[in-house]
């Protein structure tokens, strides 16, 4: 499942001798202090936003080192030339003062940025100084998103049947984005939604759709399945229903579908049945059919 998420950029930051020795494991040369600006990220935290989803704790901590190395670009054109600065630290940041609308402590993934201080980046260093450039939006993947109501896939719908937004008893329903997988990028962007952070999921549509799929792809197994196991009962097998059951749950599609076509053809030998037709029906010539009609 991939996120894209909004986040907002602080202003310059300080550079000392062990940050920059962080910047030059990732520079082919060595690189002074005078040629490199650098700046902080707030990437993403575990408040509930705008779409009803939101990063654990657990989760952000497990992308902190994914975005380690990770370019920075613009509106997520993923292309070499785009590439503007690029992450060489990152922290959670704990906040106990403020509660999430979970009811936990907000925490937030703060990433630490380089860019050279060449011709090209003068404009940009200048907008991030000067608070134009301040939302930036992460792309990554989670294994699930999952409702904070049931515990289920919340795209699941044959699992999961509460809408992210509602109430249910009293208790607001969202998705937790849960288990990261990987970090692709983060990218200046124009428009905030989150909350504090800001979201944005231009991959959205496409994953629900994705989800959609592979949940009626996961039905149509499931049925096959259960058919298989039918059908060997039928064919006569000198097997138990379970230990049928417990085979066909290890196989996917291809062998199942040849299984089922298999189980078939011995259903037919051993049930098959000759179509008869009526005597009234059989042998009747075409001249003596509407015979009572003719005039």
């Amino acid at each position: 499942m991939n996120i894209n998420k909004q986040a907002g950029v602080d202003q310059g930051t300080a550079l000392d001798q062990t940050e920059l020795g962080l910047i030059n494991a990732m520079s082919r040369k060595k690189l002074t202090e005078e040629e490199v600006y650098t700046f902080a990220v707030r990437l993403c935290d575990n408040e509930v936003d705008r779409d009803g989803e939101r990063f654990p704790a657990e989760t952000l901590e497990e992308l902190a080192p994914l975005f380690v190395g990770k370019s920075g670009i613009f509106d997520h054109q993923w292309s070499a030339a785009g590439q503007t600065a690029r992450i060489y630290r990152t922290e959670l940041v704990r906040d106990e003062s403020v509660l999430t609308a979970a009811g936990d402590a907000l925490c937030y993934l703060k990433g630490y940025a380089y860019m050279l201080r060449t011709e090209s980046n003068k404009d940009l260093i200048a907008e991030i100084e000067g608070g134009i450039k301040k939302e930036v939006s992460v792309g990554c993947a989670v294994e699930e998103a999952r409702c904070s109501i049931c515990g289920e896939n919340i795209h699941d719908r044959s699992r999961c049947a509460h809408e992210k937004g509602r109430e249910y008893g009293g208790k607001l329903c969202w998705a937790d984005l849960v288990h990261a997988t990987d970090a692709y990028e983060w990218s200046f962007v124009a428009v905030p939604a989150q909350k504090n952070a800001g979201v944005m999921k231009s991959m959205r549509q496409d994953m629900e759709q994705l989800e959609r799929e592979a949940a009626l792809g996961r039905k149509y197994l499931q049925q096959l399945k259960d058919e298989v196991v039918r059908l060997g009962g039928v064919a006569g097998l000198a097997l138990e229903q379970e230990t049928l059951k417990g085979i066909v749950r290890k196989l996917e599609e291809p062998e199942l579908d040849a299984l089922k076509k298999a189980f078939e053809v011995q259903v037919d030998k051993a049930w098959g049945v000759e179509t008869q037709l009526p005597a009234w029906e059989q042998q009747v010539p075409a001249e003596g059919r509407d015979g009572a009609f003719l005039i």
